[in-house]
């Protein structure tokens, strides 16, 4: 991946959720707005930037200027152990110095409206580093000798004419042949499956029965069932369909949170975590507008994934969860009402009300580049937080309306692998800067409790 131009500054738009509205990756809350915290990853790999390693130079031709970049594999490092390899998906936005990635679904990401996704993953399945045999793939490609780098920029630049529909080519013939063969053979494939996932991630119920289930959908053979710290206060135990308890689970295996009847209204949580290896073609997207990437190889790593329970003895029993959807250009927030109550809402000022025992998604709009926070509040104690930002287009297909400018210097790691001297060469397109948040807070108070949704605006990084 590299970058040529940075994006605008992210525009303001008003997107405001009220009560009872909770937003994607559940979190333990106890019971207390005190126990209310940061939203973990809702399922899957986490990982850290190392850096752009293998690579070569590519051109890129936009409005009559050439810009000479770095192309080829960057690699990251899985949090709690293990090494992902991915390419760029998302040509014209820099990196963030150590930028933190979660894994998430093409429905998250610019692919979700990219008719030719399938095809990167074609790429990535038959090409470098899936194919490490550089021979045999440069004699399909007739192109001559491949090294690593030339082989890895070939494969980039053909992932860039789809991605971002990017008028380039590599410098090295061999890497440029590559690249054409590549963007002829490929064929729309399926997106593949999540490493990990608990599906919902959020259920509710009446203290005295099983609440669930949730299912684990996973490529790995098994994973491990970890209750949260506050179901042993509240006696909760992870158990599957007929009540026996569970430590782990396999793919399509079911959970449900067993809560003692007279139990306080309260949350409980679980963590499953597994060691397996991330299917090639997942997405990977960051909270901080560092270019979206996606995997063409990975180590064995640990994946993870949080669901949570919520009851209370009577009245509305919510359990919410919320999705970005990039088709839609938003949110999409599910709530479910497993009370006896009906469950009232407002977004963006309509009000939504769900019966006992029904559930409805309403998506909520949110402007690309926005970073947005919903801290959400329920009855009985309910408080959930999300935030994030949409980052659903790239600068080609309208992620911004500004004038291009000039690329940053590497920091990200690119000269880990070496300096290519004078040439102009923006190895990672990064930035080590953080980019500069300002907040605007609107607090509501409607019907079953207040949210607060917190808009914060970021500026653009500058070039150096």
């Amino acid at each position: 991946m590299i970058a040529v131009k940075r994006r605008g500054s992210a525009r303001l738009g008003a997107a405001v959720l009220a009560s009872g509205l909770v937003a994607v990756g559940v979190i333990a809350a106890a019971g207390t707005a005190a126990a209310d915290g940061p939203v973990p990853n809702q399922g899957g790999a986490t990982a850290t930037l190392s850096g752009l390693k293998t690579f070569d130079k590519a051109v890129i031709h936009d409005g009559g200027k050439d810009q000479r970049v770095g192309a080829g594999l960057f690699e990251m490092a899985v949090d709690n152990g293990g090494t992902i390899q991915t390419y760029c998906i998302d040509l014209h936005n820099p990196t963030q110095d150590k930028a933190k990635y979660e894994e998430k679904s093409w429905s998250a990401t610019s692919l979700a409206s990219n008719p030719e996704a399938g095809k990167i993953n074609w790429i990535l399945q038959n090409s470098y580093p899936q194919v490490n045999d550089l021979s045999e793939l440069a004699k399909k490609a007739k192109s001559g000798s491949l090294s690593e780098k030339t082989a890895a920029a070939g494969t980039q630049v053909a992932i860039w004419r789809f991605s971002d529909k990017a008028d380039v080519e590599a410098v090295d013939p061999a890497a440029e042949k590559l690249a054409d063969y590549l963007q002829k053979s490929a064929q729309n494939l399926q997106e593949p499956k999540a490493s990990l996932t608990l599906d919902p991630p959020a259920v509710s119920g009446k203290a005295g029965d099983r609440l669930g289930p949730v299912k684990v959908r996973t490529n790995a053979d098994s994973v491990t069932l970890t209750p949260g710290t506050e179901s042993a206060a509240s006696r909760v135990k992870l158990v599957d369909k007929s009540g026996k308890k569970i430590t782990s689970a396999a793919n399509n295996g079911e959970v449900y949170f067993d809560v003692p009847k007279g139990a306080a209204d309260g949350t409980a949580t679980l963590t499953a975590q597994a060691a397996t290896k991330v299917p090639v073609g997942r997405a990977f997207a960051s909270a901080t507008k560092s270019q979206t990437q996606i995997l063409a190889g990975s180590s064995e790593s640990t994946v993870t994934a949080t669901a949570t329970a919520n009851w209370a003895k009577k009245g509305a029993i919510p359990a919410v969860s919320a999705e970005k959807n990039c088709a839609k250009g938003g949110v999409d927030i599910t709530a479910t009402n497993k009370g006896d109550q009906a469950f009232t809402f407002e977004l963006l000022g309509q009000k939504y009300t769900i019966e006992a025992g029904q559930s409805k998604t309403v998506t909520a709009p949110v402007k690309e580049d926005q970073s947005y926070t919903f801290t959400i509040k329920g009855p009985n104690g309910f408080k959930k937080t999300f935030s994030g930002v949409l980052d659903c287009k790239t600068s080609s297909n309208g992620g911004s309306d500004d004038t291009p400018s000039k690329p940053s210097p590497a920091s990200a790691g690119g000269s880990s692998s070496g300096s290519t001297g004078g040439d102009d060469l923006a190895e990672t397109g990064s930035s080590s800067n953080t980019p500069v948040i300002a907040g605007i807070a609107v607090a509501f108070v409607v019907i079953g409790g207040g949210a607060i949704f917190f808009v914060r605006k970021k500026k653009a990084s500058t070039g150096e």
